[in-house]
């Protein structure tokens, strides 16, 4: 039976502002070109419904959040295929890097390969306590592909991110929040801690928490002065769109701000 984008990605609104979406290609949630697809259509939907502020991407398998590339897939095409399908793992997670929302993975299995790259493009991570994370393609003769090299050293280190590449060894949970890979650590279910932080995030302005993301991630990029302008034109900006005049007002009036 062939997958179909829409059994293998679902989503739903769980509260005003935040959409939970779930993966469900058994058995280990492989990134085949439907899950992709399901993933896109998925962000076709927020964007337009327009009011999402945090979506949450969880498994609805056990023991697995995604393990990573379809190997099956990759054995049975050519380099030009291989080509197309590395490019829509990118414009999944450099979608999801860039949407007006912010994104949390909450993962309580495994996350392998293309599955913590994935990860690694949601603005946050919750783990579990049986949460693992690597990127093991040197054993299948690749390195990541999907942004993996790039996003992984800027989270942890160099070192660090080599130590898990280059021995293509998992991280556990404690670690993962040890070293930053994870933001946040449960004992209990993650989906569960990962909506607890979704509405922590719900009552800031969302237009100055995507600006704290991009100056933060301007703060790796570029050099110091450079990042110290990219602050001053998102605070510019936010001061002159009326997001500050809102919260100024509010803070002055002992009221909670209505934001945008």
């Amino acid at each position: 039976m062939t997958d179909r984008a829409a059994d293998v990605v679902t989503w739903e609104s769980v509260r005003p502002g935040i959409t939970v979406v779930r993966l469900a290609r058994p058995p280990a949630n492989a990134l085949g070109v439907p899950l992709l697809e399901g993933l896109h259509a998925a962000m076709d939907a927020a964007e337009k419904a327009g009011d999402v502020k945090v979506m949450v991407i969880a498994s609805a398998l056990p023991k697995f959040f995604a393990a990573g590339a379809d190997i099956k897939h990759l054995s049975a095409i050519d380099a030009p295929s291989f080509t197309a399908y590395g490019d829509l793992m990118r414009a999944v997670n450099d979608r999801l890097e860039a949407a007006p929302w912010i994104s949390i993975a909450a993962v309580d299995g495994i996350a392998l390969g293309g599955g913590l790259e994935l990860a690694l493009a949601c603005t946050l991570r919750v783990t579990g306590p049986n949460g693992r994370f690597g990127l093991p393609e040197v054993k299948l003769g690749l390195i990541p592909g999907a942004g993996g090299t790039q996003r992984l050293p800027r989270l942890v280190g160099r070192g660090r991110a080599l130590d898990i590449m280059l021995t293509a060894r998992q991280a556990d949970a404690e670690e993962a929040h040890r070293i930053g890979l994870a933001d946040r650590c449960t004992d209990g279910d993650a989906l569960a801690a990962a909506l607890e932080l979704a509405a922590e995030l719900l009552g800031p302005s969302l237009p100055a928490q995507l600006a704290v993301v991009r100056t933060v991630d301007a703060a790796h990029d570029l050099p110091l002065a450079d990042g110290a302008r990219v602050e001053v034109e998102q605070i510019q900006s936010l001061f002159e769109a009326g997001e500050a005049a809102e919260g100024i007002a509010a803070f002055v009036g002992k009221r909670a701000p209505n934001f945008r």
